[in-house]
């Protein structure tokens, strides 16, 4: 590696020194996103909004795979809509932003710019819905919504971000419950299947969960940096918002009823969490299905006989089944492209040149492992699909090792404390679920119930912190 080759990586912080700054080099460096002239606010370039398209193509398709269809509600929502359910509001109040006025004038009733769009959506459901043959309503939207938050930063707390928010109405309870927890696992294998990020699922204390929901459920991801990552929510809402907007319908015995109702959704967090389970020292490490470009073309010599040739021969027939590059910039050098790929963490790059022509082969590099492997010019399309697999599982792999080596057992208070000085991560304890004891775990550690997970071990009969009776095992974390 050159002098200016050594230049262009040290540039990122190593996340060992300051995490912070690590993922701030990265997600600059590599152009995912730049600072808007309003605080707060993120700006996603084009690389960055490549892997959302991803995101959202693979679940889009899910979603419309289980019957939900897309619509699209408004941006803002008259205060008299927000103000119809009293503890959402109360949840939602300090991060609203208001439009006041229209032009010159002064609006007769405040607009509120969506925090989230049970309200105007509850409003238009109620509209909607007449007869028990109507139900299930499955509708999701594609959206922006504005959370005015004090802190942030980009993809994992912006004051805008972009997600989907499905909102379902069904006859009974056992029916919302049910796709409460089929749009759960949907995140879930979202995460794991296409993010190589694994999650742990489960349902969300009373003091965590959404403002209004029956029961909230949760997926969790665990960082490098050992802090927790609420990658995506579902919400059983029961009866609560329906009653409140007076959704009602037809029953089949001729009675007027509420219908139950859930919420779910899931946000450019993903891209935050994707970086910060999977990226190294050297920058980003893109799981392959989501990656905006799986393959990189380096031709080395290019300006020898047979070489761009052959190269785009290549192209040509690698761009049919793989998302491709070729950099064939003349103003830089092959070790210069390594390091900037490498960054922008393409999972595959392909050299090629002289000599590889020759021999009638390519060098393949993953940049998961950092190996190179020489292949055959004729195996090497074959090769590539294989070798992408290979590489989305390994990520996987690794990023369940860093997981599990950072999951930890505690008996008591003190354990937790001394424990998240020297080893954050998630915490398994025993707990009695009571929000006196959750406040004071929070007031002395910082530390929050992250889920009752799905998969409970028996760890003993007592709460771990205040030795009452615990009849459930929770995970507990610092958390972004």
């Amino acid at each position: 590696m050159g002098k200016k080759e050594k230049q262009f990586v040290a540039e990122i912080t190593p996340m060992e020194v300051d995490f912070a700054q690590w993922y701030t080099d990265v997600i600059l460096k590599t152009d995912l996103v730049d600072y808007s002239p309003v605080k707060g606010f993120m700006v996603i370039k084009p690389y960055g909004y490549a892997i959302w398209e991803n995101i959202q193509q693979y679940m889009d398709k899910r979603f419309k795979d289980t019957g939900h269809k897309n619509c699209y509600f408004p941006l803002l929502i008259p205060e008299s809509l927000l103000q119809k359910e009293a503890e959402h509001v109360e949840g939602f109040a300090p991060e609203v932003a208001w439009v006041t006025h229209g032009g010159k004038e002064e609006l007769a009733e405040r607009l509120c710019v969506r925090p989230t769009s049970e309200t105007i959506i509850c409003e238009m459901y109620s509209r909607w819905l007449k007869s028990y043959r109507d139900l299930p309503f499955l509708y999701n939207q594609w959206c922006s919504v504005v959370r005015w938050e004090k802190s942030t930063r980009p993809f994992l707390r912006t004051s805008e971000f972009l997600w989907q928010e499905g909102h379902t109405l069904h006859e009974t309870y056992d029916e919302a419950q049910e796709e409460t927890l089929r749009m759960l696992e949907i995140y879930k294998q979202t995460a794991e299947e296409l993010l190589a990020m694994p999650v742990v699922t489960g349902q969300k204390s009373e003091k965590e969960k959404f403002a209004g929901a029956y029961a909230t459920y949760t997926m969790e991801a665990l960082m490098h940096d050992g802090k927790a990552l609420q990658a995506g929510t579902s919400h059983n809402l029961g009866q609560h918002f329906t009653t409140a907007f007076n959704i009602t319908y037809l029953d089949r015995d001729g009675e007027l009823k509420n219908p139950y109702h859930t919420s779910w959704g899931v946000s450019t967090r993903l891209i935050g969490g994707l970086i910060m389970v999977h990226g190294d020292n050297r920058g980003l490490v893109l799981p392959p299905r989501v990656a905006p470009t799986q393959v990189v073309i380096v031709p080395i010599a290019a300006h020898k006989g047979g070489v761009m040739e052959r190269t785009m021969e290549l192209f040509s027939e690698l761009k049919n089944s793989y998302r491709v590059e070729l950099d064939d910039r003349e103003n830089y050098s092959p070790g210069w492209k390594f390091n900037e790929w490498e960054m922008k963490g393409v999972p595959i790059r392909v050299e090629i040149g002289p000599k590889d022509i020759e021999n009638g082969q390519a060098i393949l590099f993953r940049r998961d492992t950092l190996e190179k492997e020489t292949v055959a010019l004729e195996d090497l399309s074959g090769r590539v699909q294989t070798l992408l697999d290979e590489i989305h599982n390994n990520m996987l792999y690794k990023a369940k090792m860093m997981r599990d080596e950072k999951t930890y057992y505690v008996n008591n208070f003190e354990e937790m404390k001394e424990l998240m000085k020297t080893k954050p991560g998630f915490v398994k304890a025993m707990w009695c679920q009571e929000r006196e004891c959750e406040d004071k775990i929070k007031e002395g550690t910082g530390i929050t119930v992250r889920c009752l997970p799905f998969e409970q071990e028996k760890l003993g009969d007592t709460c771990a912190f205040c030795e009452k009776p615990a009849h459930k095992m929770a995970y507990f974390a610092k958390a972004y």
